[in-house]
């Protein structure tokens, strides 16, 4: 069986590559848990350094890499690739890791030494999507081999070429080949692999449907699992926001990558004495893109990932239309759409009975509703199966943290969005999934607690 990545900009098949049948992806398990032992019980600090040195040898090839993100998920050129998040956050994990990975001493007297220590789980498989294929793979990848596990990488089949990179990045500096390996598996060899506890830990981010598979698979395993799913993020804008930058950074979450953010802008909620003037200002910012080519240095909006999924946004902005929703971007400015290349689209008159405020869209497409309170706002956040992060904008920082509170969701942001703070744990709730990654918690998550009761007389 073979993966075909097709591309967005042609729908060519820009790579092809084998997946595993069962017998060798068994073989590359052995091996991994193999080589884990001694990779563990390498000093901390050699292993740091080792990582650190891999994330800087992706880091020599973005040149290459940015057209290749290009080719297989459509971001534009112009964007520069993912590396200054990428190496933000595994730079984050390891000036933090001597620190979380100490014991933690409970008594070292005469008579007892009590210590808990943080012990690798051994193998872990991190199942990284396509659209920050860098990002959301380094969240997991880099602390996980700093905590001393082994790692499989499986990359989505639209993204095939992220993991042979960082694989051939890290493996050049000295990273085992078998700590560290890139594979591509069907999802019945995942499944069956996870079902016969080949893993310790398994990270996973994907569709709802996706997480419902692993868990499936897991059941009765007691293997561990994280899992970053769906979104619909909010972003509530008060009457005391400043205007400009909520619309700029709002509209920002919304479009960038087409839309497809885990953390993207899909629903806004902006107060009644300040709606016609948010919704003119983002107007204003949606015409002034440029869908086309994204290896076209003008391009400031590319072709979503695959067809389908822009003919999910296109059937559930037709679906909004039909039932009064007000569209504000004339296609006449965006002639370029057709099959993966999507228009941008803002919605008013939108209601939570329509499947483009409810249902995750993953694309250029947001919704905006007036409100008169902020109880109306927090009703309107929660009223949702997600909950991955929530932007709340207003001069009144004690307002927003009493309304963050109140709000149902992993993060709450006051006057920023769409950012990955990778000093705070990266969780969600309700179908956005479970667990925790990059921070303190992120290694506490890919290792067990492990305690030790040493009488010493």
């Amino acid at each position: 069986m073979t993966i075909n990545c097709i591309s967005p900009i042609d729908g060519s098949v820009y790579a092809t590559r084998e997946v595993l049948s069962r017998t060798d992806a068994d073989a590359a398990v052995t091996r991994a848990k193999t080589a884990q032992s001694e990779w563990a019980a390498r000093p901390l600090a050699e292993r740091i350094t080792l990582v650190q040195a891999g994330v800087a040898a992706v880091g020599a090839m973005n040149d290459d890499i940015v057209p290749e993100i290009a080719w297989q998920m459509g971001r534009p050129v112009r964007y520069g690739g993912e590396f200054g998040g990428f190496n933000e956050r595994a730079s984050y994990m390891a000036d933090i890791a001597v620190e979380a990975l100490a014991p933690i001493v409970v008594e070292d007297s005469d008579a007892f030494r009590r210590v808990i220590k943080h012990v690798p789980h051994g193998l872990v498989l991190v199942v990284a999507p396509w659209n920050y294929p860098y990002m959301t793979a380094i969240n997991t990848v880099a602390p996980a081999l700093i905590a001393g596990n082994a790692v499989m990488l499986k990359h989505a089949s639209q993204t095939p070429l992220v993991g042979e990179r960082m694989a051939a990045a890290f493996h050049s500096v000295g990273i085992p080949e078998d700590v560290f390996q890139n594979v591509f598996l069907d999802h019945a060899t995942t499944s069956s692999l996870i079902a016969d506890r080949a893993f310790g830990f398994v990270n996973f981010t994907g569709s709802v449907g996706g997480g419902k598979a692993m868990e499936a698979a897991a059941s009765g395993t007691f293997t561990g699992i994280g899992l970053e799913l769906g979104g619909k993020d909010p972003g509530y804008v008060m009457e005391d926001a400043n205007l400009d930058a909520a619309v700029d950074t709002l509209i920002d979450g919304a479009m960038f990558n087409s839309g497809q953010c885990c953390c993207g802008i899909e629903r806004i909620y902006v107060h009644e004495s300040l709606f016609d003037a948010f919704v003119e200002k983002a107007v204003a910012i949606v015409n002034g893109y440029k869908l086309g080519n994204p290896l076209d240095a003008e391009t400031t909006i590319g072709p979503m990932a695959h067809v389908r999924f822009a003919d999910e946004v296109r059937a559930q902005t037709a679906e909004a239309i039909a039932d009064g929703a007000k569209a504000h971007i004339d296609p006449a400015n965006f002639p370029e759409d057709s099959g993966a290349y999507l228009m941008p689209q803002i919605l008013t008159n939108v209601t939570h009975d329509m499947r483009v405020m409810r249902e995750e869209s993953f694309g250029p497409v947001v919704g905006i509703m007036s409100v008169k309170s902020d109880a109306e706002a927090i009703a309107l956040m929660n009223d949702s199966d997600f909950g991955l992060t929530a932007s709340l904008w207003t001069q009144d920082s004690a307002r927003a943290e009493a309304i963050a509170d109140q709000i149902e969701t992993g993060t709450v942001f006051m006057n920023r969005a769409d950012y990955l703070d990778p000093g705070l744990c990266w969780t969600g709730c309700k179908d956005t999934g479970r667990g925790g990654g990059l921070s303190v918690i992120g290694y506490h998550n890919l290792t067990r607690p492990k305690s030790y009761h040493m009488k010493k007389a």
